[in-house]
């Protein structure tokens, strides 16, 4: 089993979704990292980051702003922006 898909299992089980696995993989397959049990291109490399590379790329993707502008928090596996120095 892929490293994002087991995480993403994890996941789903803390939330307590029945048959947690199976809605993982359909997830995956729904935003086309796999193709049935297999990893795509796309999905070889989202699985080849980290949670903390995974969400400040979600998160640079929805603003536009480099990945280097965010910082990650493990607790609640967000990218946030990091505060200005003044």
């Amino acid at each position: 089993m892929p490293k994002i898909a087991e995480r993403l299992t994890r996941q789903l089980r803390g939330k307590g979704v029945k048959n947690a696995k199976a809605a993982a993989y359909a997830f995956l397959n729904r935003a086309g990292l796999m193709k049935g049990r297999k990893l795509t291109a796309k999905g070889k490399k989202r699985n080849a980051m980290t949670p903390g590379q995974r969400a400040k790329s979600r998160a640079s993707k929805a603003s536009g702003r480099s990945t280097k502008a965010y910082k990650y928090n493990k607790r609640t596996n967000r990218a946030t922006l990091k505060r200005r120095r003044r």
